[in-house]
């Protein structure tokens, strides 16, 4: 049998790559035989991601790029660098996501929240996915080999936050929650999943999302507490935790897999 999981020959797109997930995200997926395009509108970011995936994946084959996926010359900018690289794109991982520029703004309540903050989440966690998905399956469609484009949501694009869990919770010093911007724009993802599924299946590209639930990632402890008795396996999850299921949804062990959502929350939404 040939191993489903096998990436060789194949180039994947990674954007967020520099962020807590995106990292591990791109080793994965080295670590399997694809080339990675290493992609963060912070270059020292995936400079430094990159130089991690070196140490631990001997042989990667890396590009890093600078990209702004808010901004269309940008995205068009990077995809040509890749197919200039690499020659082909075979898997998109459209991870890039913004708590925006100003956090006490990105964190306000919904009576009191800025519509220019509302626009900021919307130009990277929804415009961002659009571009992406539009520039990078025009170069699919154009190799006529099929493709897999994979879409992070949020647990919160399926399911209302519960407030109760962010009572005395921090977040890089600061109170948080899950502002309606991020909810409205994670469902939005799930929603262009599912069209983009219908409209290019017969081309042979699938899409699916890749649904989160909490990751650890610097929050405080009462947060990590309200969270974690909020879940079925009673923890938050690690981050590596999430980079199977993308192997999963970026392979052929996902063949016959498109327009669906894979929810890894440790059970957060069955209850």
């Amino acid at each position: 049998m040939t191993n489903p999981f096998d990436l060789s020959g194949r180039t994947a797109v990674v954007t967020g790559a520099g962020g807590i997930l995106g990292r591990g995200f791109c080793e994965i997926l080295a670590a399997h035989g694809a080339a990675v395009a290493v992609v963060d509108i912070d270059e020292e970011a995936g400079q430094a991601a990159a130089a991690e995936i070196g140490k631990r994946v001997p042989g990667a084959r890396l590009l890093v790029l600078a990209c702004d996926v808010s901004d269309p010359a940008s995205v068009e900018a990077m995809t040509r660098a890749v197919v200039d690289h690499f020659g082909r794109i075979d898997i998109l991982h459209n991870n890039a996501a913004t708590k925006t520029r100003d956090l006490k703004q990105f964190f306000s309540p919904f009576e009191d929240y800025a519509l220019d903050v509302w626009r900021e989440v919307m130009a990277v966690n929804l415009d961002g996915m659009f571009l992406m998905a539009q520039a990078v399956g025009r170069q699919m469609l154009a190799q006529q080999t099929g493709g897999s484009v994979i879409q992070t949501a949020s647990v919160y694009g399926v399911v209302a936050p519960d407030p109760r869990i962010y009572e005395g919770s921090e977040y890089l010093g600061g109170p948080i929650n899950t502002p309606a911007a991020y909810s409205a724009s994670k469902a939005a993802i799930i929603g262009l999943t599912r069209h983009l599924a219908a409209h290019w299946g017969p081309k042979g590209i699938r899409v699916n999302t890749l649904t989160p639930g909490g990751v650890e990632s610097g929050q405080n402890d009462a947060f990590r507490s309200n969270y974690s008795a909020r879940v079925p396996l009673g923890r938050m999850a690690r981050a590596s935790e999430l980079q199977a299921a993308l192997l999963f949804l970026a392979s052929d062990a996902s063949s016959y897999m498109t327009g669906q959502n894979l929810v890894v929350d440790g059970g957060l939404t069955c209850w």
